[in-house]
């Protein structure tokens, strides 16, 4: 897929998305501390089920403070059924505090700032960067990896090194919605196993790569 085609279908994507059930965390909102629970959440954890725990744990508790206030146990049972849900708790309440004693109860807006967080990887770094701040940034999770190999716009092993492809290669104008657009599209249509082609409308510029079935 080249750069006419690749802008070809994410106008198509953009314009029939609501037309899909989102379980993406951006029908929550995009306030900076709801992006970055829900990417402490989304580790090893299926999309529904971490939009249904953030949005649980965030109307009991939507800021660092409130973190803090609730037993390390209740908060598990909040969050649980995630990934880790325990090993979870501790980290939410581990980021509160730090966020607290060292960034005056604010997320941090810098990138680098954001790796030193407990539990935050580049992808949910750059997810906090573009939805909480609308920040250039990129942020790749297994459904991006997937698609934009699938599709042929980049070559890459791993999502680290499609994040990097990416940002040598994509276009300024995209860096803020691939994920949420993509992901979305991953959910629905382009599925990890037995993606529905025959649904897919962009089909046409897929050179689907690895697609078997």
């Amino acid at each position: 897929m080249n750069d006419e085609n690749l802008s070809k279908a994410f106008a198509i994507l953009q314009e029939i998305k609501g037309q899909w059930q989102d379980n993406t965390i951006n029908s929550l909102g995009n306030d900076p501390f709801l992006v970055l629970v829900s990417g402490i959440l989304s580790h090893r954890t299926k999309d529904q089920v971490t939009k249904e725990a953030t949005q649980r744990l965030l109307e009991v508790a939507p800021t660092p403070e409130d973190i803090l206030k609730i037993p390390e146990e209740e908060l598990s049972r909040i969050i649980y059924p995630v990934g880790f849900y325990r090993r979870k708790a501790k980290t939410l309440r581990k980021t509160a505090e730090i966020l607290l004693t060292r960034y005056q109860g604010k997320v941090p807006d810098d990138l680098e700032e954001l790796l030193k967080l407990p539990g935050v990887g580049r992808k949910t770094a750059n997810l906090v960067l573009t939805m909480g701040f609308q920040k250039p940034a990129i942020s790749v999770d297994t459904h991006i990896h997937r698609i934009v190999n699938r599709w042929g716009y980049v070559e890459t092993k791993t999502p680290e090194e499609t994040e990097k492809a990416l940002r040598e290669k994509l276009p300024l104008p995209y860096w803020e919605i691939i994920n949420p657009l993509l992901v979305l599209f991953g959910q629905n249509i382009c599925l990890p196993r037995r993606p529905r082609c025959s649904h897919c409308p962009v089909e046409e510029f897929c050179e689907k790569r690895g697609v078997e079935n």
